[in-house]
């Protein structure tokens, strides 16, 4: 074989080297398309967010407001009452120093003022643990200001029902101490 010939055959083996080196190291830094996930494809592009509320404990209680689709409060076992106003996009503490204890076990909004909500305090899943509270809180302005109004020996409030007419006619589920006698259940 000529050398021209053969010096010719490795600049081009050199180039075709050259080049594909290039072409791997541009292909390495490209991100790697997602894997096929089957019906959850579209998930991919998700990126995870925490938007909170980043105080509550495990939530015992929730309420939404009838005809405000994107009012709703829940209550902690150990963090209060929080509400939201725009559908849960954030979250806002509104009992924080003004009841006396965290633990929430019942929230139920009046369907004929839904400015009135009362909070029944004490944790209503019984377990090993489970926290008392002293009994149930009333707002009259949608949870800006809260109210003691009585059952502190209940401990814990399973569930509040209010009359649908009339907001200050509350029945309470009232379960009293969880391990011993209590005339208040």
């Amino acid at each position: 074989m000529p050398s021209s010939f053969v010096s010719s055959l490795f600049r081009h083996a050199a180039l075709v080297s050259t080049f594909s080196a290039l072409a791997l190291a541009a292909a390495a830094q490209q991100p790697t398309p997602p894997k096929s996930d089957g019906p959850f494809d579209g998930l991919s592009a998700l990126k995870l967010r925490q938007i909170g509320p980043f105080r509550g404990g495990r939530v015992g209680a929730v309420a939404g407001v009838a005809g405000q689709p994107f009012v709703y409060y829940f209550g902690g076992t150990g963090g209060g009452v929080f509400k939201t106003v725009n559908g849960g996009h954030t979250w806002q503490p509104v009992t924080d120093g003004q009841i006396n204890f965290g633990s929430i076990g019942s929230i139920a909004v009046a369907p004929s003022d839904p400015n009135v909500v009362y909070v029944g305090t004490g944790e209503s899943t019984i377990r090993g643990n489970a926290s008392r509270g002293d009994g149930v809180y009333k707002s009259t302005d949608a949870g800006k200001t809260w109210t003691h109004v009585g059952l502190e020996e209940t401990q814990q409030i399973g569930q509040i029902c209010i009359d649908p007419k009339n907001p200050d006619l509350v029945y309470v589920a009232a379960m009293g101490h969880m391990a011993g006698p209590n005339p208040d259940r």
